[in-house]
């Protein structure tokens, strides 16, 4: 549990509803209601085809793991402020947002119903993760990395103090070094995070866990520190 009775966030760097993260789903889930709400709505922009791609990957997930499927089909903001879509948070043991588009998640859903139905049961002790676009949007800011130089949206703030970077063995280590320069210049009061594929950073909001195949790096300016999996690390909000 993280401070205040809310429920523990992870901020995956790739492979939601594959395998390979199934064991962390587990720890996720394990004391909660085998309850698993989904949203694809990071990958709305790309279309119907899309969608169902997620919904599907993420029905697979849910059948391994033992538990029920609950999709919200948040596509834009008339659907996001539906509270017929909102009410189906309620019981949820953990909320996922999968990957896609970061600041048109964090657009969509900002002070909107679900995202309010679904603030209150993480703080209600479920559990709440967001892979790729989805761990983006969960912290301070939101940048595209398709537009790496333009300023990001303001994120779901739900960790305040953190930047995230997923995919960061795969590409975004790779960026071109104004790119890469630009995302890590953040404000005094935010540590940027990168986060390699089929890895996530468990806990919260200032104590954490590496958990999965690779490793999280603390990014500056001057340099980077790696956290190898299963690696503790404690990140100060100030």
């Amino acid at each position: 549990m993280t401070r205040n009775g809310a429920g523990p966030v992870a901020l995956v760097g790739s492979g939601e509803y594959l395998p390979v993260m199934d064991e962390v789903d587990r720890e996720l889930l394990d004391g909660r209601p085998p309850r698993m709400v989904q949203l694809a709505t990071a990958a709305a922009p790309e279309g119907p085809r899309s969608l169902r791609y997620w919904h599907d990957l993420g029905a697979g997930a849910a059948d391994r793991l033992g538990v029920e499927q609950v999709v919200l089909p948040v596509v834009d903001r008339r659907s996001a402020d539906d509270p017929a879509i909102a009410a189906l948070v309620e019981g949820a043991g953990l909320i996922y947002l999968s990957g896609g588009n970061p600041p048109f998640l964090a657009a969509t859903l900002r002070d909107t119903r679900v995202w309010a139905a679904i603030e209150h049961a993480w703080r209600g002790g479920a559990a709440l993760a967001g892979c790729s676009a989805g761990a983006m949007a969960l912290t301070a800011d939101a940048p595209d990395p398709r537009h790496p130089l333009r300023e990001p949206e303001p994120g779901l703030r739900v960790i305040p103090h953190l930047r995230v970077l997923p995919h960061f063995d795969r590409f975004m280590a790779r960026l071109p070094d104004r790119a890469l320069r630009h995302l890590i210049s953040a404000p005094p009061d935010v540590t940027v995070l990168g986060i390699d594929e089929n890895t996530a950073l468990v806990g919260g909001p200032e104590d954490w866990e590496v958990k999965g195949r690779q490793s999280v790096w603390t990014l500056r300016p001057a340099g980077r520190v790696e956290h190898p999996t299963g690696s503790h690390v404690t990140i100060i909000m100030r």
